[in-house]
């Protein structure tokens, strides 16, 4: 079921809502929207859980306001999903720029009704190169190649980022279908989040993590480079990296098996304790 959240006055954030029992909010990469996880849907709805899928402001259904694309601004847009549905005990799987939306999230809200972190692929502790980190793409390079790209012609910029996106490149129908996805992002929206995945530093955001956290990332990712997964895992407090050897940046479509027995195992538990939960909220509320 498809509804939209007011986050602010004259934006709504589309939001689809699948299955019943515990939470899994899922929020996509840049420039995708919450489709790129329809396969999850289905399978975990299958499994008893509820999915939460949300297009991030200014892709997919969402509005697109001119401005404010900032991360601290995305992740208030997810707290208000949050306390508008009234989830608890949920778990939040981000990818990419959605995995470094989440990471501000548990940092900015003291991760407000989440009690499991996934980060497949995320765009932590940084995107860029900087100093302290010399993994990431060059600043420039994410302006000249996916800002500048962007504003001069869109499906050339997309073309190239999907041959880097997979590394297989066997199903060119699925690079196809995920293309048309980034379609559905307003131009000036894939700009300016383009802009916070270039400045964005999400060091201090990983370092105050103490939840249950798994984090997945393709050994051959030339996007998020897999050292830049490892830095991530060892900067959050028992976090556990999951390494999908024979995928790029998009482990879900390179190794789908994988990732879902992995996101499967990941929720293990969770359904017990869910219930368990709900029980004490009837109990306090007598």
């Amino acid at each position: 079921m498809g509804q939209y959240v007011q986050v602010e006055d004259k934006v709504k954030i589309y939001v689809e809502d699948i299955g019943e029992g515990v939470p899994v909010i899922f929020l996509h990469g840049w420039p995708a929207n919450h489709l790129m996880f329809e396969y999850q849907y289905t399978l975990l709805a299958s499994h008893g859980y509820r999915c939460i899928g949300i297009d991030i402001r200014g892709f997919g259904k969402s509005d697109a306001p001119w401005e404010s694309y900032s991360y601290d601004r995305m992740a208030d847009d997810l707290r208000t999903i949050i306390d508008e549905l009234h989830l608890d005990h949920a778990a939040l799987v981000g990818f990419s720029m959605g995995g470094a939306i989440a990471s501000r999230y548990m940092a900015r809200h003291q991760g407000h009704g989440i009690e499991r972190l996934l980060l497949a692929g995320a765009a932590t502790p940084v995107f860029t190169r900087r100093p302290g980190i010399e993994y990431g793409m060059d600043p420039d390079e994410v302006t000249s190649q996916l800002i500048n790209a962007t504003y001069d012609n869109r499906p050339a910029m997309l073309n190239k980022l999907g041959l880097k996106f997979t590394k297989t490149k066997s199903n060119p129908g699925m690079l196809v279908w995920l293309e048309s996805l980034c379609y559905q992002a307003s131009h000036h929206g894939t700009i300016k989040a383009a802009a916070s995945l270039r400045d964005e530093d999400l060091r201090n955001d990983l370092a105050s993590i103490n939840i249950p956290t798994v984090v997945f990332h393709g050994q051959k990712d030339k996007i998020v480079v897999p050292e830049l997964g490892e830095l991530t895992a060892q900067s959050i407090a028992n976090a556990r990296l999951v390494k999908f050897e024979d995928s790029g940046h998009a482990m879900l479509f390179d190794e789908p098996e994988k990732f879902n027995q992995e996101l499967l195992t990941f929720l293990d538990g969770m359904s017990s304790e869910y219930e368990q939960f709900k029980t004490n909220e009837a109990s306090r509320s007598l």
